[in-house]
């Protein structure tokens, strides 16, 4: 999803839980924005944590001298 995606969810889960007053009697719209907004901070969580995983890894390079053999 990204970073902006999950931030986008945020913001319009926002908008829509706090901001509409639109009173629908088959839809809750309170918890139609406080889940767009759970699942923009899961995703947003996600992924920070791909990217922080990504960041600590190191690679690691062996180099071996031949030996010069012995007269």
């Amino acid at each position: 999803m990204g970073i902006g995606g999950s931030i986008f969810l945020i913001a319009i889960g926002a908008i829509i839980a706090f901001g509409v007053k639109q009173d629908l009697s088959w839809l809750d719209l309170d918890v139609v924005g406080w889940v767009l907004m759970l699942c923009g901070l899961t995703g947003l969580v996600t992924t920070i944590s791909f990217w922080m995983t990504r960041r600590r890894r190191t690679e690691v390079i062996h180099h071996h001298q031949q030996q010069q053999p012995r007269t």
